[in-house]
């Protein structure tokens, strides 16, 4: 997914994060707006780039969820994109 197009789902969803999950439906991580947007405006921006390339933070283990994050490590409320 290019940057551009999460940008545009995470300012529709009104969300400051989205949650990365990889080919199997697995969280990998998270990636927020604001380090997207740093990004598409740096000279080492290009359109090759994948999320999953930018992640901001792993997710944690399974077995050490806290109270906010769900089944399969998602939280709530944040939408998660296959990158």
């Amino acid at each position: 997914m290019t940057v551009e197009v999460a940008l545009a789902v995470m300012a529709s969803a009104r969300v400051e994060y989205l949650t990365v999950c990889d080919g199997d439906d697995e969280s990998t991580g998270l990636v927020t707006r604001l380090r997207l947007a740093v990004l598409r405006d740096s000279s080492a921006y290009t359109d090759r780039i994948r999320l999953r390339d930018v992640l901001d933070a792993p997710l944690p283990s399974p077995g050490s969820r806290s109270g906010g994050v769900g089944e399969y490590g998602r939280v709530p409320g944040v939408p998660a994109l296959a990158c």
